[in-house]
């Protein structure tokens, strides 16, 4: 599809959501949006949960598993390599746990990669006396092939892990393509995979090569918050260190990860209905809507806004355009453009520092329509100017 003209609407999507109509809510790739169905299933788990606390803890772990599975098979994998987790940040500290790491390993990370995962990494190097390593991948490559190279570019006989993520989620581009991958794997360097956006969304989600590989469910999916896969192959899955030793710990990976004692758990095992829901909907039909809407939001910040528009993935629901030079390079400005984006317009967006220009990221679903991103970009300049 063109993104000249957004996309229509699709029907069976009308009064689907509860977001807010006051609030023209472009930023879904944060925190998502649960559907009112799976709203409806959790609230029904949480009620069954309350009527009898011990006889739903009785059984849980094996729900859990069952969930699992139905899980695993939507995204195309093995349910035994595979642990529900709360979000991706959980699951990378739970895989840099899991990794020995020596005095002088180089862990290799990117200037696109999400900031509480590059965190992660740099207290795990400091801990174990090792490196961290940052490419820095250049913000407007055309195609795949210059982000391989600068990645490749960094790699050296010291990298013991790389970590990468499949979408970037300031910039919306792919890093961790499974060639890479397959690459990185074939120099005997361990790869994280951050595919935080990329379940419901990607039609190979999980690349089997990654040793670990970890993902949000409720961006895309249709999840409950919090929601998260953690996919560790075969080779690793002894070795991986749970954040928690529970009382499943002795059935080892994944029921040793999953545990956690007194936890809701009601977001996992709804989990399944977002599927369902995304399948009813129909998933081409969905991607082809989502698709469209993002790139006719970032071409209309382009035309109205005189932004730069950012390089993207393909089939991807989220776009990325380039702030004026100089500006909105630190955290503070970029919040602060955030909350004037939102006190002004109405609007909710993402802003991330970049030096030379921050960049500013919108995301495109089901409930959102043409007219919020003319009404971003329509007055954005003002809000820019102040």
């Amino acid at each position: 599809m063109s993104s000249a003209e957004p996309p229509v609407p699709l029907p069976a999507a009308e009064g689907l959501f509860s977001v807010s109509p006051q609030a023209a809510h472009l930023n879904h790739g944060s925190f998502g949006a649960v559907p009112l169905p799976v709203q409806r299933a959790q609230h029904a788990l949480r009620t069954e949960h309350e009527l009898d606390p011990d006889l739903f803890f009785a059984d849980l772990p094996d729900r859990i598993a069952a969930a699992r599975v139905r899980i695993a098979a939507e995204l195309a994998t093995d349910p035994d390599r595979l642990a529900m987790v709360a979000n991706v940040t959980e699951a990378a500290a739970i895989a840099l746990d899991s990794i020995p790491f020596a005095p002088g390993d180089r862990i290799l990370v990117t200037d696109h990669g999400y900031g509480a995962v590059t965190r992660a990494a740099a207290r795990r190097a400091a801990e174990t006396g090792a490196e961290l390593v940052v490419a820095e991948l250049p913000v407007d490559a055309p195609d795949e092939r210059a982000v391989r190279e600068a990645v490749l570019a960094a790699v050296d006989g010291r990298t013991t892990v790389a970590i990468l993520d499949r979408i970037t989620s300031p910039t919306a581009r792919t890093v961790a393509s499974p060639a890479l991958v397959a690459e990185l794997r074939e120099r005997g360097v361990t790869t994280l995979v951050d595919g935080a956006h990329a379940p419901g969304m990607l039609p190979d989600p999980v690349d089997p090569n990654a040793d670990f590989w970890f993902g949000n469910l409720h961006k895309w999916a249709f999840a409950p918050r919090a929601t998260g896969v953690l996919s560790v192959r075969p080779e690793w899955t002894a070795r991986v260190r749970p954040l928690a030793l529970s009382w499943e710990h002795h059935r080892g990976f994944p029921y040793n990860v999953e545990w956690r004692g007194t936890c809701d758990y009601t977001p996992w095992l709804a989990a399944p209905a977002g599927f369902e829901l995304l399948r009813e909907l129909g998933t081409e039909a969905v991607a082809a809507h989502n698709t469209g809407l993002a790139a006719y939001g970032q071409r209309v910040l382009v035309e109205r806004a005189g932004l730069r528009a950012l390089p993207a993935a393909p089939g991807v629901w989220m776009r990325a355009v380039r702030l004026p030079e100089g500006r909105f390079d630190t955290e503070e400005s970029a919040r602060a453009l955030v909350t004037g984006v939102w006190q002004r317009l109405g609007v909710r967006v993402a802003v991330k520092p970049w030096p030379g220009g921050g960049v500013l990221r919108v995301s495109a679903q089901l409930y959102n329509r043409a007219a919020e991103y003319e009404r971003l970009a329509d007055g954005l300049l003002e809000v820019l100017k102040d």
